[in-house]
């Protein structure tokens, strides 16, 4: 730890003359710097600022008003909800001073806790928006299938006890991509009807990891309804342990009833992947 306070002092240390000279006589010039972030949302009430509870939003804050000398606001890719993960999550923010860039992870990082970490950072143009310029973005749902519950994999993956049928859930996947309408895989918020229900999703799959207990569902797609990714998963596991069939997914999309799709997935097995721009920032 002290090896890695005087590397952050030295990189802050560097920064006094290209402050000097990347500010104007206002004070008010600032530059875009894009974040590659991962956390366990474990013990976080999501990415979004609360007004009580710990928010990744909020560490970042924090380690970015000590390291730059200033409070600046983070703008996220997707406000993951309490319990998700992120292992390529992409925040912007406007800094009063330049850090090379591969030095900015070990800066923040220094004053960030063990669930959060910078991986990359770099400058972007001043209009670059995290959250409007993503073209699209990839989730993983891992579920923990086997009768005795884990241990060590319990933070980031949902128990299933029942063996589950992976052929019957690839069938099912794959009937879920496409422009259609996910209405009967959307939670409203409070009640809301104004959300457009049409997404294109481009990818499901479903995999077993070799040699573990693990099953992967995978998403891809540009933009998602609230829990889509979760009910997708609780629907490929209803499909899994025989209670909807593959072919009656193509009457989900028809009927457009939420009540007639899977559960909500708990948080707990849900991880971001990496969220996509054009071009590519990371």
């Amino acid at each position: 730890m002290t090896e890695i306070a005087e590397d952050v002092n030295q990189i802050l240390a560097s920064t006094v003359e290209i402050s000097g000279s990347t500010t104007d006589t206002a004070g008010d010039t600032t530059t875009r710097i894009a974040l590659l972030v991962e956390y366990d949302g474990t013990d976080f009430a999501g990415f979004q600022l609360q007004k009580k509870d710990r928010s990744v939003q909020q560490v970042l804050e924090e380690s970015i008003r000590k390291v730059y000398g200033s409070s600046a606001r983070v703008c996220g890719c997707s406000r993951t909800d309490a319990g998700v993960h992120a292992r390529g999550h992409v925040s912007h923010v406007d800094v009063p001073f330049s850090i090379p860039s591969d030095k900015i992870p070990l800066a923040l990082n220094a004053n960030l806790p063990e669930d959060v970490s910078v991986l990359r950072a770099r400058v972007v143009a001043p209009r670059f928006h995290a959250r409007f310029d993503a073209v699209g973005k990839r989730y993983t749902y891992r579920i923990y299938n086997a009768r005795i519950r884990p241990c060590l994999d319990r933070r980031n993956t949902a128990h299933v006890p029942g063996k589950l049928d992976i052929d019957s859930m690839r069938d099912a996947a794959f009937r879920m991509t496409g422009t259609k309408d996910f209405s009967a895989f959307g939670a409203r918020v409070d009640g809301d009807r104004t959300v457009n229900p049409i997404r294109t999703v481009r990818l499901v799959d479903v995999t077993q990891i070799p040699g573990s207990e693990i099953m992967e569902i995978t998403v891809e797609g540009a933009s998602f309804l609230y829990n889509m990714v979760r009910i997708i998963a609780g629907t490929l596991v209803y499909v899994g342990q025989g209670k909807i069939t593959p072919s009656q997914i193509d009457g989900l999309f028809e009927k457009k009833d939420r009540r007639l799709s899977g559960k909500t997935m708990p948080a707990s097995g849900l991880t971001l992947e990496k969220v996509f721009y054009e071009p590519p920032i990371f």
